[in-house]
């Protein structure tokens, strides 16, 4: 008979590290030793306790699963980037939860960041396309086919994507938008899975098949 094989989509980190060993343990327990897929979907710093530990732990996991791990970019790793690269002002990514990343690095400004973790958040993509479902940090244009979906559109969007209820051709999968309470939000078109780790809710995985479009399960660390 041959082994289950499942993905695990990850709702936004946040620098919520413990939650996120412990959400990775339990999807590790639910496989049971059958194929595992990860597909991140971004926001892994900023505003949580420990950035910095956070994309050590997912390099990590990626040297072990290789191309089983699927890591996407969401607006926040944009944000740093853009700062290092002078694209941005440093006081708006400081703002929006940056000094408590540069505070879990132990430095002062995004210039001193290690260089390993700016490459690795410079090569995030910002889309999986796994046939069935399309994984994605922020959402969807529905007024645009999904091969045509802008940078910006995929990590920062919110309306009108979050309102429409149009057939994507795939169930779309994000986050971004925190729910409250910390409840996925399954919808015919799409699926949200931040449930606001970072602000006392749970850090979520989103478990899916061969079989079925739709997740089989959720799974939660609070």
């Amino acid at each position: 008979m041959r082994a289950k094989s499942f993905t695990y989509a990850i709702g936004d980190v946040h620098g919520s590290l413990g939650l996120l060993r412990a959400l990775i343990k339990r999807c590790r327990k639910h496989a049971r030793g059958g194929a595992t897929t990860l597909v991140f979907l971004g926001d892994y710093i900023d505003r949580g306790p420990d950035s910095a530990g956070v994309i050590s732990f997912i390099m990590e996991l990626q040297s072990e699963l290789r191309e089983r791990l699927i890591a996407l970019k969401g607006n926040h790793e944009a944000m740093v980037v853009d700062v290092v690269d002078g694209e941005v002002e440093a006081e708006f990514w400081l703002s929006q939860g940056g000094a408590q990343t540069l505070r879990s690095y132990g430095v002062t400004s995004a210039d001193a960041l290690p260089r390993a973790h700016i490459k690795w958040l410079r090569s995030l993509r910002t889309s999986y396309d796994d046939g069935r479902r399309f994984f994605v940090h922020a959402g969807t244009n529905p007024d645009k086919p999904l091969t045509a979906q802008s940078e910006h559109d995929l990590i920062w969007i919110r309306e009108p994507f979050l309102s429409d209820p149009r057939d994507h051709g795939r169930l779309i999968v994000h986050g971004h938008t925190p729910l409250k309470p910390a409840v996925p939000d399954l919808r015919n078109n799409r699926l949200n899975i931040d449930t606001g780790a970072v602000y006392g809710g749970a850090l979520t995985a989103a478990v899916f098949n061969d079989a079925e479009i739709k997740p089989i399960a959720f799974l939660q660390a609070d």
